[in-house]
This record gives C-alpha cells, sequence and structure tokens, in this order.
C-alpha cells in the first residue's frame, strides 16, 4: 500500500470511530461519565453507562491514536501532492498540486463568522441546491473559498476544483468543463467570479438543475451581488443557499482585525483590506485600508458598486432591467449617477448632523469647559468668539453649491428609486426603522450605510471643502482647525448611532423591534421592543467618554416615558451608551461601553 492509499484508508477509519472526549463529573457523592462533543458549534454530552465505558474509552483512544498516523503522513509533505488535471479544460481550472500551493497562504488565518454556513453547506446531504457567496469587494468572499478548501480531508481535496473565472468564458464552456470534472469523480467546485460570465444570470439554473443534482456541490462566488439577486429569484429560486459577505459588524471586524476602537471602525470599517493578508497585524490597517482618503473612496465606489450595478443590468435579460435608467445608460452616464446619488445621501446626512446637532446646546457646555481646562495651552475662548449659527449656515451653503455644480445629468425621481432599490440589494443600505409619537408627523427617510468607512471618508471630504471658502478662510489656523474637527466630531457621533441602531436591529430580528422614537420635541436614540414580552428598554448614544446629565435628559423625561411606555409597555432599563466605563448612576441610568456593547451582539 503506497502513502497515498495509507492516507484513504486512515481517513476510512477514523471517520467511523467516535468523536469527543469522556469527563468525570461527581453528582450527589456519585462519579458519572459523560461522552461529550462539539455539533454544529454547540457541546453534546451523552451520559455513558457503566457497561458502556471500557469500549468507548478504547475507541475514543484508536482514533487518537490514528489521529497522530494520519497527521504524521501528511506532514512528509505528500497530502496534497496528486496529479495534476491530465485532461484539457476550456476554463481556467485549478485542482491537484497548484491548488494546494494556491491555499497554503491562508493556513491559521482566522473565518468570517458566516464561514459556518460553507462548510454547512459542503458537507450535507442535500443535493440539488447550489451555494452563493456574495458580497462587495473586500470582504473575504475569496479567501473563504481558499479556507474551506485548506479544511477539507484529503480524499475531499482529491475531489476539488477551483476554477477563476475570466470575462472571456461562457457559461457553455463552463458547462463543458463541468462535465469533464464529473466524469473524473471531481464532487466540489468552487467558481471565483462567477457573474463575470456574461450569460450567467439568464443560465444560472445550469448549476442546480444540472450539476447539483448530480452530486456535485456547486460554490459560486462574485462582488456582483445585484447580479446573484436577480439570478435567485428568476434561475436559481428556492434552489440557492446563500451566504452575504458585505456586512461587517464591529465585533467581527474587531476580532479579524485585532481593532477595538469604534472610531477605528467609523474610520475604517466595511471592508477586510487592511487584514486582507495580515489579519493580525494592526499596523498594516491605515496604510491598505480601503476609505483612507477620498480619492480610494471614490475609486471603491466606481469599482465595487457602481461598475457592477451597470454589469448586471447589462447582462440581465439583454439589459431589459434598466427601465427608467436605460438612457443615462445608453448616454454612459450610468455610473456617474449611482456615484452622486451615493455622495448625495452622504452629502444629506452631513447637512442633517449640521442642523441638528452642530446647533446643539452641549456647544454651551464644550464652550465653558472649554474656558477652564486644566491645562492653559489647551484653554480657549473660541467658542465664545465663534458664530457657530453663520459658521453653519455657510457650510451648509457651501456643499449645496459644491451639489449643484456637480449635477450635469439630469435624475429623476425615478432614477433615484431604482438606484437606491438596487443598492439595498447589494447590502450597502437599508432604511432606517423609525416611530413617531404624532401619528400625522411626514417621515423622514434616514438612510443607515452597511459601510461606515465608505460614510466618513465621504462626509469628512464634504466637511473640508469648508476650508476652501474664502471666507472661513480669514479665521486663524486655530479657529479652522478647531471647527472642522467640531463638525467631524458630531458626524462620529451620528455615525455612532446609526452603528448601534443597524448592528442592533441585524441582531434581534426573531422577537424584537429595533428603532428610532421621535417625538414634537427631542427623541430616543433607540428602542429595543420586546414583542412576546411587551416591554422595551430606551437609548441614548453618546461620542463622548464622559458623563453628563443632559446626555439622559430625553430618557427621564417623564412624558417621553408615557408615551412611549403607552405604545411598547413597559420600559425595563433606561441607558447611555458611550465611550467610556460600564456604570450605573444613582437614578437607575446604565451607560454602557459602546465597544463592550456590539461586541455582545449576537
Amino acid at each position: 500500500m503506497n502513502e497515498i492509499e495509507k492516507i484513504k484508508a486512515l481517513e476510512t477509519e477514523i471517520a467511523k470511530l467516535p468523536i469527543g472526549y469522556i469527563s468525570k463529573k461527581m453528582i450527589n457523592g456519585k462519579i458519572r461519565y459523560y461522552h461529550q462533543w462539539t455539533e454544529n458549534g454547540k457541546k453534546v454530552s451523552k451520559y455513558i453507562k457503566k457497561d458502556d465505558l471500557e469500549s468507548l474509552q478504547q475507541q475514543i483512544e484508536m482514533r487518537r491514536k490514528l489521529q497522530e498516523e494520519l497527521k504524521t503522513l501528511k506532514k512528509g509533505g505528500i497530502s496534497y501532492h496528486i496529479q495534476n488535471i491530465d485532461f484539457d479544460c476550456e476554463t481556467n481550472v485549478i485542482a491537484g498540486k497548484p491548488l494546494s500551493a494556491m491555499i497554503q497562504g491562508v493556513k491559521g488565518w482566522k473565518r468570517r463568522d458566516c464561514y459556518e454556513q460553507l462548510k454547512d453547506y459542503l458537507y450535507s446531504e442535500q443535493n440539488d441546491r447550489v451555494c452563493l457567496i456574495f458580497g462587495l469587494r473586500r470582504t473575504g468572499k475569496t479567501t473563504m473559498l481558499r479556507q474551506a478548501i485548506s479544511d477539507m480531508s484529503y480524499s475531499d481535496f482529491s475531489k476539488s476544483a477551483y476554477i477563476k473565472i475570466r470575462r472571456t468564458d461562457t457559461m457553455a464552456m463552463i458547462n463543458r468543463d463541468l462535465k469533464r470534472l464529473f466524469v473524473y469523480d471531481y464532487k466540489y467546485i468552487f467558481l471565483d467570479e462567477v457573474t463575470l460570465v456574461k450569460d450567467f444570470i439568464d443560465s444560472a439554473a445550469l448549476f442546480s438543475d444540472v450539476f447539483a443534482s448530480m452530486g456535485m456541490k456547486i460554490v459560486l462566488s462574485g462582488t456582483d451581488s445585484l447580479g446573484f439577486s436577480l439570478a435567485m429569484n428568476e434561475e436559481l429560486y428556492d434552489r440557492a443557499t446563500s451566504i452575504h459577505t458585505t456586512f461587517i459588524p464591529f465585533r467581527e471586524h474587531s476580532r479579524l482585525l485585532g481593532i477595538d476602537s469604534i472610531d477605528e471602525y467609523i474610520r475604517y470599517g466595511g471592508t477586510l483590506r487592511a487584514g486582507e493578508t495580515e489579519f493580525d497585524n494592526p499596523e498594516v490597517n491605515s496604510e491598505d485600508a480601503s476609505f483612507k482618503d477620498d480619492e480610494s473612496t471614490r475609486r471603491y465606489i466606481d469599482t465595487a458598486i457602481c461598475r457592477n450595478i451597470q454589469h448586471s443590468l447589462a447582462c440581465y435579460e439583454d439589459g431589459s432591467h434598466f427601465y427608467h435608467l436605460y438612457s443615462l445608460y445608453e448616454a454612459g452616464e450610468l455610473t456617474n449617477a449611482i456615484n452622486r446619488i451615493i455622495e448625495d445621501m452622504n452629502h444629506r446626512f452631513v447637512i442633517e448632523v449640521l442642523t441638528k446637532d452642530f446647533k446643539s446646546s452641549d456647544m454651551g457646555v464644550t464652550a465653558a469647559n472649554l474656558r477652564k481646562d486644566r491645562d492653559p495651552e489647551r484653554r480657549t475662548d473660541i467658542l465664545d468668539r465663534i458664530d457657530t449659527s453663520e459658521v453653519t449656515k455657510k457650510l451648509m451653503e457651501i456643499l449645496d453649491i459644491r451639489n449643484k455644480e456637480e449635477q450635469t445629468v439630469g435624475i429623476s425621481k425615478s432614477h433615484i428609486a431604482e438606484i437606491k432599490e438596487y443598492l439595498k440589494l447589494l447590502d450597502l443600505i437599508i432604511d432606517c426603522p423609525t416611530e413617531y409619537a404624532d401619528p400625522d408627523v411626514e417621515p423622514f427617510e434616514h438612510i443607515l450605510f452597511t459601510q461606515p468607512g465608505m460614510r466618513y471618508c465621504q462626509a469628512q471630504a464634504l466637511v473640508f471643502s469648508l476650508l476652501q471658502d474664502r471666507e472661513f478662510s480669514m479665521l486663524s489656523e486655530l479657529e479652522k482647525s478647531y471647527v472642522c474637527e467640531r463638525i467631524l466630531e458630531e458626524v462620529r457621533g451620528r455615525m455612532m448611532e446609526d452603528i448601534v441602531l443597524l448592528e442592533t436591529a441585524k441582531a434581534k430580528q426573531d422577537t424584537f423591534r429595533v428603532f428610532k422614537m421621535e417625538f414634537f420635541t427631542g427623541e430616543f436614540d433607540m428602542v429595543i421592543y420586546n414583542t412576546v414580552q411587551n416591554s422595551c428598554e430606551i437609548f441614548e448614544i453618546k461620542h463622548s467618554n464622559k458623563i453628563v446629565p443632559q446626555q439622559f435628559r430625553h430618557l427621564i423625561d417623564q412624558d417621553k416615558r408615557d408615551l412611549t411606555e403607552k405604545r411598547f409597555g413597559t420600559i425595563k432599563s433606561t441607558n447611555v451608551i458611550y465611550r467610556g466605563e460600564d456604570q450605573i448612576l444613582d437614578n437607575g441610568v446604565h451607560y454602557l461601553n459602546i465597544e463592550n456593547y456590539l461586541k455582545a451582539l449576537q
């Protein structure tokens, strides 16, 4: 028996033996033994009868010895040294030694939270389904494919093939190659960037109806989320398992990149580019980040979002899905229109921040604190000398002029509605859930971005356009710097609100409703309503590491509490999420650290 045959025999024998270990517990003065193992991420425990104990111990020990023997064999460097594909392929099919080399770089890398969904698909007994992994660029899709192959047993690896799709490939070419792979007993097929194929959306059923039904496990990956959404609604309806990678919550971003600061997440959150090659090296983050400046952000929006939307719509049913956007597409202005609408949403976000926050009473508190700062060098009366309302008005005028100057193409409400719908399919934006105390109030559109780094960088670029204004440039450098930083601080504060609301809503989708609560004057930044118990928790969210009574003034306003309890049941807790330490005040208000709060969400 050669070494390869020995590996196959060992893997077969190991699969027959029980996994896990035996634990001993003292219960009511008696020793009891339990067989424990992990299944689907959960610990399972089973009581062992006395007569079965010795046999189970021997089997578990035998499994351990065989695993050690298998590990020793694989250390000899032959585990993935199988023959390369020795038949002609029309697409870029990688298997054998080249595939082994391709997966070496991801060994030891941390896994995304959604990685277990991919494993569940690969090793489930269900056929007739394909697995779709889609999301914007730099969110870990290709890495997941390589990790899944890297984690395979030798026998499964020997039946795996990776196909890197090119723009010149066609579904006919892929069909012929998959038939060849099936004949040679390949079972696990990973097609990366499959949406580059022009006729993919209209022919995607080929993968599920033919090859998946034949027992092959087909994993399709790509950056074109819209293309996959269209395919799922048409060709792959009810025959696909989908894994979305675009949304990377703070807890996962922190775990993968080793970044525990909410401000760093605001600056760069949304992609894994910073840790694409070095997950545990925070030193590379600022240099490699997708959203390090306005230029990199524009480039990302253009390549990762705009072009993909345009590509999908052009390929889907020969472009018939364009509807109102077709005139923009024919004029070559669709990408610019998409980009401008994204910028306009961020523009409106900045204006809203300025009108609601920059003129708030917190300014007076800040002015007083600056006048009496303990450090004489930092002590200043700058806010007493600056007309903040005039500065705010001036900035709004500048931003509005800037926006109007860029509108070279007329964009109708229909254009905006369709593009926003596509951005939702890309998992880039969602509508912020909001409740109003006044039933007659006209709802205000508030959009949450799933990629905070993109929003912050564009907001930062808009704010710094203020520096180009001649009147503003007459202020001292200290005044200019302070006003810009003050505005950006308000932007970070509002973004922190959006992040908490978005991540809480996604984490509590079953028995809870999560929303903002708007009153005649003031608001609760977040309400978590338990629909089963008819009770709620209320929150203010502050980008501060200090405790100030004004922060919770709305939360303890009895009129607002009464209006809330009338609709959403008893208020169980009153909370302020901020950047300081966890603590409870004498009045019962809970102060919760933002990083701890987001990491605790599941």
